[in-house]
């Protein structure tokens, strides 16, 4: 039998407590290479404490996270980046009065000059049909343009697992299927994807796998393609 690839990523029993809220309860999860993998839940579900857990901006309380087979301690998201996690947040931060190639290039670390940087992002958005105009400033893009900018600045540190919170809460439809084509393309070249969502035709369209997360604990792990919009619901 054919050796299998470690996972790409896998939580074991990660707990992290707030003083009035438990918002994660000894949550386990595995991601494959190249799996774009669900976490589903509604609001206060914990999904974002997860996340900023395996982006090394929270630290768990209890639990271990191991990466490409290997326990690691992601201490902030500059280790996690280094590591090849790189993460959206939903809420887009970048500085309006800076072009979308100076935005990528201040979270960057700097190895790259600017001129670098503008080249590297019109090789990407190629890439991946992402329309990035480097050159436009921040404040004249639509939303879903700059969605495209923020995804590219993650892409630039060419991650292993892109985590994705909440993505298309603010896109139009036709940026929404966009969005999809490049999760496709990436996938498919092994970058691993933690698709974060309550949208569940979303979920039941792109991804592979799905973790449903309820009041802080694991309720189910499905293949979304095989399930209804109500039975993911009832798991929710």
């Amino acid at each position: 039998m054919a050796e299998t690839s470690p996972l790409r990523l896998e939580l074991i029993g990660i707990s992290k407590q707030y003083p009035a809220v438990k918002a994660n309860d000894g949550v386990s999860l595995r991601v494959k290479p190249g799996e774009i993998h669900a976490v589903l839940g509604e609001n206060g579900a914990g999904k974002s404490t997860l996340m900023k857990i395996i982006y090394g901006a929270v630290r768990p309380d209890e639990g271990e996270v191991r990466f490409n087979g290997r326990p690691v301690q992601v201490a902030s998201p500059a280790q996690a980046r280094a590591l090849g996690i790189s993460m959206v947040y939903q809420h887009f931060s970048l500085f309006d009065t800076l072009t979308a190639a100076e935005n990528v290039w201040l979270g960057l670390d700097k190895s790259m000059s600017l001129a670098e940087v503008t080249r590297r992002i019109e090789q990407v958005a190629g890439t991946y049909g992402l329309d990035v105009h480097p050159l436009r400033p921040v404040h004249s893009l639509s939303v879903g343009e700059r969605q495209r900018v923020e995804i590219v600045r993650a892409l630039l540190t060419d991650p292993q697992l892109l985590i994705l919170d909440e993505p298309t809460s603010v896109l139009t439809p036709q940026a929404v299927d966009k969005l999809f084509v490049t999760l496709r393309q990436l996938a498919d070249r092994g970058c691993s994807i933690l698709y974060i969502s309550h949208k569940l035709d979303e979920i039941r369209a792109l991804c592979h796998h799905c973790t449903v997360l309820r009041g802080g604990k694991v309720t189910g792990e499905v293949d979304p393609t095989q399930e209804s919009n109500a039975s993911l619901s009832r798991l929710m």
